[in-house]
C-alpha cells in the first residue's frame, strides 16, 4: 500500500505544480531550461506510475475491503466508461468534441476514476481513483483562475470528432475484451 500512495504522490504530486504554483513552474523549467525541466518532469511522473502500477497490483493481493458494491453497478460503470476514450482522443484531436468538454483529458479522467468507484470498494480503490478524481477536480477548478499553456494538438477539423469517436469506441472494445483483462487482470466481460 506504501508503494501506491507514494507513486499517487509522485504522479498527482508533478501534475499539480500547474494548480498550486504556476509561477514555481515557471520558475523551474527557466532555471533548469525547458527540456531539463520536461526531462525531470517525465521521471517523477514515470516512477510515480510505476509505483502506482506495482502498488496496486501488491494492495490487490490481500486487500482491504472498504465496502461492497452491488454487482450492479459494474453494468453502470461499463456505461460511463464509453465516453471515456473518446474524450481522451478529443483532448488531441480538436472539433466540436473537445470544444463542448472544454478540458476533454479532465474530463476522461474524473468519469473513468467515478466509474471505477462505483463498482469497486477496497482502501486502494478508494485511493486511486478517488485520488484521481480529487485531482481532476481540483485541477479543472483552477483552470478557471490561471493561465492555459498549449498542448500539441492535430489542426482543427470536423473529421476529428469522427475519429475520435471511431477510435474512442475501438478502444472501449479493446479494453473491454482484451486489454483489461490482460493488464489489470479482472475480466470486464462475463
Amino acid at each position: 500500500m506504501l508503494q501506491l500512495i507514494v507513486g499517487l504522490i509522485l504522479f498527482l504530486g508533478i501534475h499539480s505544480i500547474s494548480i498550486v504554483a504556476l509561477p514555481l513552474r515557471e520558475r523551474l523549467a527557466a532555471g533548469f531550461g525547458e527540456w531539463p525541466y520536461k526531462g525531470l518532469y517525465s521521471l517523477f511522473a514515470v516512477v510515480g506510475l510505476v509505483l502506482i502500477v506495482f502498488g496496486y497490483g501488491q494492495a490487490r493481493l490481500d486487500p482491504t475491503v472498504v465496502y461492497t458494491p452491488p454487482t450492479w453497478t459494474a453494468h453502470i460503470t461499463m456505461l460511463l466508461m464509453l465516453p471515456v476514450f473518446t474524450a481522451l482522443l478529443a483532448t488531441y484531436l480538436p472539433g466540436r468534441i473537445s470544444r463542448a468538454l472544454k478540458h476533454p483529458m479532465l474530463f476522461a479522467v474524473k468519469l473513468w476514476a467515478l466509474a471505477h468507484l462505483l463498482s469497486n470498494g477496497a482502501l486502494a480503490d478508494l485511493l486511486l481513483f478517488g485520488g484521481f478524481l480529487a485531482w481532476a477536480v481540483v485541477d479543472r477548478i483552477s483552470m478557471k483562475s490561471r493561465q492555459q499553456r498549449p498542448i500539441p494538438r492535430a489542426p482543427d477539423r470536423a473529421f476529428n470528432d469522427v475519429i475520435a469517436v471511431i477510435g474512442g469506441l475501438g478502444l472501449y472494445v479493446a479494453f473491454a475484451f482484451w486489454l483489461h483483462p490482460a493488464w489489470i487482470g479482472v475480466p470486464v466481460m462475463g
